[in-house]
């Protein structure tokens, strides 16, 4: 081994380290051990960043922009709400999360599903009050599992699909892998089910009433074409509600006070909700509800242009001791009041008759630029735009999810590829608005993107530097000419590689020695060509041994040790399955 791949190694177990016993983001530690390895001389400055003009991952940055356009409109929640369902625990919530990502996974390559399912699954969470750490990893390992389970599942599988045709002459069928694949997937699922509980952290965030003092009265009417119509409150799910709860309904003037869980909504309902600001914020955006005031249809700019924006009143504001309404609010400000905070007090008046005091806390409606007008003014002390808050397109949920199974359907029919199948979905969502180009660079994450480009470079470099080879020479070598333990050792080793740098990279070095092996020993190549794409797509101990691990570290909440720790069992189980069950499905 010469100092180039020894000092590769120790950068590698550095950045390793740095994730295990610190809180530095993945992106960073490994954005710095890629500099140390230019100054060393062993990446040049185009190696460093060639991982950025990957086809995969500029196809997870595209996809940003489409699951953009699903959540701005609300198409999420149409997923959500008929896949996943209102489960009772944690355990029955990962259960329905494990079974569709799985299928799905096996037929839509599970990269870009990921992609696409996050803020699905945040949101679901949220809404269910579940802590998102306890699903996020779940989703990524369904989705690696269920790709398992068919040649198209991953690019993984395509990659040495398209190695072994060039080795063999010919390819694989599309569900040779699937005889090892689906006692895999079947197996790591029913593990997840069993573990998630023990294994997975329940880091939450800090959301109650007594964590801010500025408790907003907020009144949401339902709409006449509402999809919540003769639901019951819990049905809908309006109940038990992060950080707001329903205080009463107005119903044609007669107000339902202490609202029974099985009360069913009816069109025009007023229900006033009282909470804070980032659960009413979530109120403005579920489908079916609108702000009880027409005062925000009355306004200059279009609904989808403008946000949320917290401003508090001053002494000199020429609307205090006036109602909301008698001051002309709207006309003078052009913005509408969708929501008050006063010193934590619950309001009782519709939101048009409450007289303003100083000090009174406002959630707004407006045009961005009301930031930037009202900045300076005498008339409040305090003016900031909240992150987020533009309104939802429902009106053009229908259209996204349209777009959305369209892209699939070229995906799968194999028109397209998912790159290209990709960018047409993206310049659909903006050409159609169902998200705009602002939201959908800020739904960029660039993090996730610069983390998975350095794994890449790593990967480079480990197989550049001899120090991947060097591994898997000496491992194999310890099988002793025995078919089986040779398997084992080759299994391991791939294992090994993809944890540490990714997933293609471990296959594409991998597969020349399981060939040069089994061809050695004079056995049949098919459990060396199985092995390398289980063990390639089966990385689940570490954020970097799959790019779904990296997708969810940050939704999730995650720290290294979280993916060790249910992690490494996983990995035991799928190569337990996939080297005892190879040598039978294709003897030696």
């Amino acid at each position: 081994m010469n100092w180039q791949s020894g000092f590769t190694l120790f950068v590698l177990g550095a950045v390793l380290a740095s994730l295990v016993f610190t809180a530095i983001g993945p992106d960073v530690a490994l954005i710095g051990g890629l500099i140390a390895l230019m100054a060393a001389g062993i990446l040049t400055p185009a190696e460093m960043v060639h991982g950025l003009s990957n086809e995969g991952l500029v196809t997870v940055a595209v996809l940003f922009v489409v699951s953009a356009g699903m959540r701005e409109t609300g198409a999420i929640d149409l997923i959500a709400s008929r896949v996943l369902g209102r489960p009772k625990s944690t355990t029955a919530a990962i259960a329905r999360l494990l079974i569709p990502v799985t299928g799905i996974s096996a037929f839509v390559n599970n990269t870009p599903l990921v992609a696409m399912l996050i803020p699905v699954v945040n949101d679901w969470a949220k809404r269910q009050q579940i802590a998102a750490s306890k699903l996020m990893i779940p989703l990524s390992y369904a989705a690696i599992l269920g790709g398992t389970c068919s040649l198209i599942g991953t690019s993984t599988n395509l990659v040495v699909d398209g190695l072994f045709i060039k080795s063999q002459g010919y390819g694989l069928a599309m569900f040779e892998i699937s005889k090892v694949g689906i006692p895999a997937a079947i197996a790591g699922c029913i593990y997840l089910l069993l573990t998630s509980r023990w294994l997975l952290p329940d880091r939450r965030p800090a959301i109650s009433q007594t964590d801010d003092p500025r408790s907003y009265t907020a009144e949401m009417m339902v709409a006449p074409d509402s999809p919540l119509i003769g639901k019951s409150i819990e049905d809908a799910g309006l109940r038990h509600l992060p950080g707001v709860y329903l205080a009463e309904i107005d119903r044609d003037g007669i107000v339902l006070p202490a609202v029974s869980p099985q009360e069913r909504l009816r069109e025009n309902d007023r229900l006033v909700f009282v909470g804070i600001v980032e659960s009413v914020v979530d109120l403005q955006k579920t489908r079916g509800l609108v702000p009880a005031t027409d005062q925000v249809f009355k306004l200059e700019s279009p609904r989808d242009v403008r946000c949320l924006i917290e401003a508090v009143v001053s002494n000199t504001c020429p609307v205090v001791g006036k109602s909301i309404r008698d001051g002309g609010f709207r006309t003078a400000y052009n913005a509408v009041v969708v929501a008050v905070a006063r010193n934590g007090e619950r309001i009782n008046k519709k939101i048009g008759d409450v007289v303003l005091w100083p000090g009174d806390t406002l959630l707004l409606e407006a045009h961005p630029s009301f930031v930037n007008q009202q900045r300076n003014s005498r008339d409040f002390f305090l003016v900031s735009q909240l992150e987020n808050s533009q309104p939802m397109r429902h009106e053009r949920a229908f259209v996204a999810l349209g777009i959305m199974i369209g892209m699939v359907v070229l995906t799968a029919s194999g028109y397209m590829s998912m790159l290209k199948a990709s960018l047409v979905a993206a310049a659909a969502m903006l050409i159609t608005r169902c998200c705009t180009a602002d939201v959908a660079r800020r739904n960029i994450d660039w993090p996730v993107l610069l983390a998975i480009a350095a794994s890449f470079a790593f990967g480079d470099a480990l197989q550049n530097t001899g120090a991947a080879q060097a591994i898997a020479d000496g491992l194999i070598g310890a099988a002793q000419g025995k078919p089986f333990f040779a398997l084992a050792m080759f299994y391991l080793v791939t294992l090994l590689l993809t944890e540490l740098i990714t997933n293609n990279a471990a296959a594409a070095l991998m597969f020349p020695l399981g060939i040069a092996t089994a061809t050695n020993m004079n056995v049949s190549v098919m459990p060396f060509v199985i092995a390398t794409m289980m063990a390639a797509s089966a990385g689940f101990a570490t954020p970097i041994g799959y790019q779904t691990n990296l997708m969810v570290y940050g939704p999730g909440g995650y720290r290294f040790n979280d993916y060790v720790k249910i992690g490494v069992p996983l990995d035991i189980l799928i190569g337990l399955i996939t080297v005892g069950l190879s040598p039978f499905i294709w003897p030696f």
